[in-house]
């Protein structure tokens, strides 16, 4: 990406509590980037067919069919919110998030990296659902994910709000002079977000580009103090939607990314260092391999739920309208479910949705998770299975 190195003055500080080396003063070098409006951009042919390509697997992701769309959506959030927050070091699986959801709808404590995770799930529906929809982005858009993602961490204090200081990435804790990066003044981030969200709105380029640059863009101006990387990933999914590429499924580009997090962090270095085509070539190839390996997930998950509805009709068989066979079609979105969540996620009375739970439970489709009668959860089996399978891109 063009820009511009401007040396700045970190100032002396005597009464930092800190060894003397990083009290005194020096000197440190911020990149400033061009803003994306004024980035001459010409992709040559090679990158061109992998763009197509990669645009062609998303298109072939939303086009599989099922019943309920939101709740085979939602799964795949979920992939990618766990996957973006494993990249920022919270190591978490599927099976771990969906028992502390449910540990957590039923009144009991989870741990903070869990509360994160969670935090980033309602951050990636807040965007691909809410944020993606508003007729023009703006950075109050930036400014509610970020709000969502970071509003229980344990500095929420940042949730939500613009830096107002120099920031930067590698080196020590109380300095930027020796950093690995140095992004822009905090003078010059509300221009460039202005920029960035004018980016999100056009419809000059093709979506995978755009979402190519957008996100490290985003990246290279590191706006908050925390959240910077899950919240430039929420970002490729506003474009994605917003270009209506993506209208139901996203494609987990988090799990991509995130299988080989060097060469992640190397592309973002080399996109700073104006190998802007070289960046678009690595996030195609990323989009192209997370679209192909959630198409096959869902198939998987399609076939799941045609046997659990042998297994309930080898029961006696409950009606056609009945809250059995309506749980599972949402039961993708909620690999645990309790009474509460199966009854929102269904439409249907808590005593309709006990009875659905027993019949499931009797068909094999549930099982408990404890023998707490007070705080029941379900987990829908096999599902968390293909879960972890699709985080480790094993499909």
């Amino acid at each position: 990406m063009p820009g511009t190195l401007v040396t700045k003055t970190w100032e002396h500080n005597p009464v930092l509590d800190a060894p003397a080396r990083y009290r005194r003063a020096c000197r440190y070098e911020a990149f400033i980037p061009v803003a994306l409006s004024a980035l001459e951009l010409k992709l040559d042919a090679t990158i061109v067919g992998a763009v197509s390509e990669a645009e062609q697997a998303i298109r072939d992701l939303n086009a599989v069919p099922a019943n309920d769309l939101r709740a085979m959506g939602r799964l795949l959030l979920r992939s990618e919110s766990i996957a973006s927050s494993k990249i920022e070091g919270m190591q978490l699986d599927a099976r771990e998030l969906a028992r502390a959801e449910a540990k957590l709808d039923t009144g009991g404590r989870i741990s903070d990296t869990a509360r994160d995770v969670i935090a980033n799930i309602d951050a990636m529906i807040l965007a691909v659902d809410t944020a993606a929809s508003v007729e023009r982005f703006a950075q109050r858009d930036v400014l509610e994910i970020h709000q969502r993602l970071m509003e229980r961490a344990t500095n929420r204090h940042v949730a939500g709000r613009f830096r107002t200081e120099q920031n930067w990435i590698g080196g020590n804790d109380y300095n930027p002079c020796g950093a690995e990066f140095v992004p822009p003044p905090p003078d010059d981030v509300p221009r460039l977000l202005e920029d960035l969200c004018h980016a999100i709105n056009d419809d000059l380029l093709p979506p995978i580009v755009q979402a190519a640059l957008v996100h490290a863009q985003f990246e290279t101006v590191h706006p908050f103090h925390d959240g910077n990387g899950r919240t430039g990933r929420a970002l490729i999914h506003v474009v994605l939607r917003r270009r209506k590429l993506a209208a139901h499924y996203v494609p987990p580009i988090s799990v991509a990314l995130g299988m080989a997090r060097q060469r992640y962090v190397a592309g973002l270095t080399a996109f700073r260092a104006d190998d802007v085509q070289g960046w678009i070539q690595y996030f195609a190839d990323a989009a192209l391999s997370s679209a192909r390996l959630a198409t096959r997930y869902l198939h998987a998950v399609r076939a799941l739920g045609e046997r659990w509805k042998e297994q309930l009709r080898a029961l006696p068989a409950p009606r056609s309208d009945a809250a059995a066979w309506r749980l599972i079609e949402a039961l993708p979105g909620h690999p645990t479910v309790t009474t509460a969540v199966a009854a929102e996620a269904t439409s249907r009375s808590r005593p309709q949705v006990l009875l659905a739970i027993e019949q499931l439970v009797a068909a094999g489709v549930l099982r408990p998770l404890s023998n707490n009668r007070r705080n029941m959860a379900w987990e829908a089996v096999g599902l968390l299975d293909l879960l972890v399978q699709l985080d480790l891109g094993a499909f």
